[in-house]
């Protein structure tokens, strides 16, 4: 299993946004409690279930153990994460 971040970087308030996700939801909501990521950062009925993060949470993310993620990868584990949120 493994948590992946990708390096968009999305203007909004203030910040630089992008994206986190996992092999599963249960993996995603436990890594961003232990990176501290606020819960209501969850995108549930976005296009694919994600964490929206800070640069910052990212680097924190990475620092835990998170993988840096190619478009792939990431369309990969969105894909993961939408059908198991269906199948929820």
């Amino acid at each position: 299993m493994a948590v992946y971040v990708d390096f968009v970087k999305i203007e909004f308030r203030g910040y630089q946004w992008c994206h986190m996700l996992a092999d599963s939801l249960q993996e995603l909501h436990e890594f961003a409690t232990l990176i501290k990521v606020d819960a209501r950062l969850f995108h549930r009925n976005a296009s694919y279930p994600h964490y929206d993060i800070t640069v910052q949470m990212r680097e924190a993310a990475l620092d835990k153990g998170a993988i840096k993620a190619t478009r792939k990868q990431i369309i990969d584990a969105a894909k993961k994460l939408k059908i198991e949120l269906n199948q929820a």
